[in-house]
């Protein structure tokens, strides 16, 4: 059974859908650690209300960004974790811990990727008039959402949707699509080759898990 961190700076809607799906045996992991840089974040109740050790490492307590990485990499190494979850995790990551970590840690992004990196992806998205929205799962570097993708959630945008319900529907496809990479990264049916930056798939996954439809 792997050993999994999810670090967060918010509500921790997705952290909640990671440990639900852990308690009913659909991820072949346990969560060890929540980790916020932000000590009013939500999903730091959320974790405690499973009974889930948390750790605050307040960016705002460090003149350096790479103070805040080194205190990151001590409590990852501390933890010697098998896979590290960036669900709502809002800092940008230094090349050195990126690199230390590479293959082993995943970030979730609202977008598909590599459109709209950063923020504001769901108004971007309506004010486009784009046809299809989604999410993207990839593994981290030091350049801000561009490591290789895993996995993507695709929507169809309705003629009625306004940011908030467009929201909604993301979050949805998020807590459904989330957990089910993290358990074929757990069972290693994916992972990364990380000289030749590729993500392998296992052959007993459909072809068609990269891209996935959903009609919510």
């Amino acid at each position: 059974m792997k050993k999994i961190v999810v670090m967060i700076s918010g509500s921790g809607s997705n952290l909640e859908a990671i440990i639900k799906a852990c308690n009913a045996k659909n991820i072949n992991g346990e969560i060890v650690c929540v980790i916020s840089n932000n000590p009013h974040a939500y999903g730091i109740e959320r974790a405690k209300k499973y009974s889930i050790p948390t750790k605050i490492i307040d960016h705002k307590e460090f003149s350096k960004r790479d103070d805040f990485d080194n205190a990151l990499e001590d409590i990852l190494d501390y933890l010697d974790v098998d896979l590290i979850i960036l669900a709502g995790f809002m800092r940008i990551l230094g090349k050195n811990l990126t690199h230390k970590f590479y293959g082993k840690m995943i970030n979730l992004h609202p977008s598909l990727l590599p459109l709209y990196p950063g923020l504001n992806t769901h108004a971007q998205a309506l004010n486009n008039k784009d046809k299809y929205h989604g999410i993207s799962i990839h593994f981290v570097t030091s350049k801000l959402d561009e490591g290789p993708l895993i996995a993507q959630g695709k929507i169809l945008i309705k003629e009625d949707d306004d940011i908030e319900k467009l929201i909604a529907r993301i979050h949805k496809v998020e807590h459904d699509l989330l957990p089910k990479v993290i358990n074929e990264l757990c069972l290693n049916n994916i992972y990364l080759n990380c000289e030749s930056h590729k993500v392998m798939y296992s052959n007993i996954l459909d072809s068609k898990m990269f891209v996935t439809y959903f009609n919510n």
